[in-house]
């Protein structure tokens, strides 16, 4: 299957946050695809078609 792919909220316009992943790549995301609460500088994982918070 999909390894699952480690992003960082960089910033939040409006309806859309900007994610950084890994390789530096940035990738605009609707926040209704989001989890509740996202906010700049939290840490994402993409897996199973759904993101879901890091915990540290």
């Amino acid at each position: 299957m999909f390894e699952p792919i480690y992003y960082t909220v960089q910033d939040i316009r409006g309806d859309y946050a900007i994610l950084l992943d890994q390789n530096g790549i940035e990738n605009t995301v609707a926040m209704a695809l989001l989890p509740p609460g996202v906010d700049v500088g939290d840490a994402l994982v993409y897996e199973m078609l759904s993101y879901r918070i890091q915990q540290p």
